[in-house]
């Protein structure tokens, strides 16, 4: 390695860090708990007894899955001005990793709500609980505990697909790094660099994970 490529290194490092912390991980967290909440919704109208609820909702998860993220953020930034309705970078791309997030996590908060033995909602019921309060009370903190590891890698993977935000000129760590190159022409160095970025950032969230995951563990057990 050649003494411009290590100050190429030492330089591009703080700016890759900095964007990764000042954008990448808000619009994660933003994006997640957007998402979340229509995780929630979402998972519920799919487990409704309203036919045209649960096919309004299998209509929405059926659109998110089938399609690419990256054709979602270009309708959303690019075409829909055409109709006369224009997002900012940062909300373009938050609408888009919610609705991913919100489609991909109803099915693993349906999931864990079908996992929950039916005998809770029958112990509910004996004391005099309604179905939404068995629902809010009993199942739906049972389910969250079943639900944490799934999500959690959710929220890891999000991290990474959040490098697509660079396609809506929202500059976040991948689109940082882009920067870079066009005035290095160093791709393989650069771009190798905001890889490592990336993973300090899912190695720590990985490790935040298992710390929750074992408090549940024990809370569950005691």
């Amino acid at each position: 390695m050649t003494d411009r490529q290590i100050q190429i290194l030492i330089d591009s490092f703080w700016p890759m860090l900095e964007a990764g912390i000042k954008f990448t991980m808000p619009l994660t967290i933003f994006s997640f708990a957007l998402g979340l909440i229509l995780a929630v919704l979402t998972a519920l109208a799919r487990l409704s007894s309203v036919f045209a609820i649960r096919q309004v909702a299998r209509f929405y998860v059926w659109i998110i899955r089938g399609t690419p993220l990256l054709v979602q953020l270009a309708i959303i930034f690019y075409g829909l001005p055409s109709i006369g309705i224009e997002f900012d970078p940062f909300n373009a791309a938050l609408i888009g990793f919610s609705l991913s997030v919100g489609a991909y996590g109803s099915e693993i908060v349906r999931a864990a709500i079908e996992s929950i033995p039916k005998g809770q909602w029958e112990a509910a019921y004996s004391i005099g609980m309604t179905r939404a309060q068995a629902l809010r009370r009993v199942i739906l903190p049972q389910a969250a505990r079943v639900s944490v590891p799934p999500l959690g890698n959710s929220f890891i993977s999000l991290v990474k697909d959040t490098s697509l935000a660079g396609t809506v000129t929202y500059v976040e760590l991948y689109r940082t790094s882009e920067q870079i190159v066009a005035t290095t022409y160093e791709y393989l160095l650069v771009y190798s660099e905001a890889a490592v970025i990336y993973l300090i950032f899912t190695t720590v969230l990985s490790a935040l994970q298992n710390i929750l995951e074992k408090r549940l563990a024990r809370s569950s057990a005691s």
